[in-house]
């Protein structure tokens, strides 16, 4: 049976369409993956709990994917650090065929069943972490196998997938299954799986930091003040928390290099 995800395109002779139609259909397909989304709400409940769980116990969480789907893994770890303000190795984005991949595609580096461990065992990976395997087939050898060997080793392991009963899920102690359907371009799942998978990751990454105490009210208040923009809402947030003026405020972040610590100083001498 032929994978939902690789499944002809709704739409035929798109070669044909005009630009406005084009984007017009692309939007509508767009429309259908939160809802999409929705219906694996339990799913990824049961698997943010679990994370959250290791996470408060002192574990990290560690992305393994290959092509878009590594991607996608890459980029929600490396945000992690500059929303939060938590260290490099708390959240790890593993891309099959290293580094390199993340910008150019590496032939039959998702073939591989042992390299995904083998990877992770770079990190010193335990049985303290949680694993998480994103697959948009949910049938990468290099995801199948890593989840193999982290359940052997007694890791908490979940998968983000969009295509029901795959083998990617059937390794996974906590699967998510987003079943997304036939792409606008057969078989091009970095369009609705590969956003299927972009908001879930969202979720369970916002939610383990929010879980872990890294925001506060809704303030990203550890957040890394790299730039010009950060630094700026970093005053108005110290501004907004203690009710002082603007340059007081820059003062007090300059000091003490993060929102929440910027207020706790000034709090705990004018209490």
């Amino acid at each position: 049976m032929i994978n939902t995800t690789e499944q002809e395109s709704n739409y035929t002779q798109l070669d044909e369409l005009t630009v406005g139609e084009l984007l017009h259909h692309i939007n509508q397909e767009d429309k259908t993956v939160a809802h999409s989304v929705e219906k694996a709400m339990p799913q990824i409940e049961a698997l943010t709990e679990a994370v959250v769980e290791k996470m408060k116990a002192g574990g990290r969480l560690f992305y393994i994917g290959a092509g878009t789907s590594g991607r996608l893994g890459v980029v929600d770890a490396s945000e992690c650090p500059p929303t939060y303000g938590v260290p490099f190795d708390m959240v790890v984005g593993i891309i099959a065929g290293g580094d390199g991949a993340i910008r150019k595609a590496v032939e039959f580096a998702e073939d591989d069943f042992e390299q995904a461990w083998k990877d992770l065992e770079e990190y010193h990976i335990s049985d303290k972490d949680a694993l998480v395997g994103i697959a948009a087939s949910g049938r990468t050898p290099y995801v199948i196998g890593g989840l193999r060997t982290a359940n052997e080793k007694g890791l908490v392991t979940g998968c983000i997938v969009c295509n029901a009963d795959s083998p990617v899920a059937a390794e996974a102690q906590f699967p998510v299954e987003v079943i997304t359907g036939p792409e606008f371009v057969t078989g091009s799942t970095r369009m609705k799986a590969g956003t299927a998978q972009k908001l879930v990751l969202n979720m369970l990454s916002t939610t383990v930091m929010i879980q872990l105490g890294r925001v506060k009210g809704n303030k990203m208040v550890d957040m890394q003040l790299s730039n010009h923009k950060l630094v700026d809402r970093g005053v108005r947030m110290v501004m907004d928390e203690i009710q002082v003026d603007e340059s007081t405020a820059s003062d007090l972040l300059n000091q003490h290099g993060s929102v929440r610590k910027a207020v706790d100083a000034y709090r705990s001498i004018h209490s």
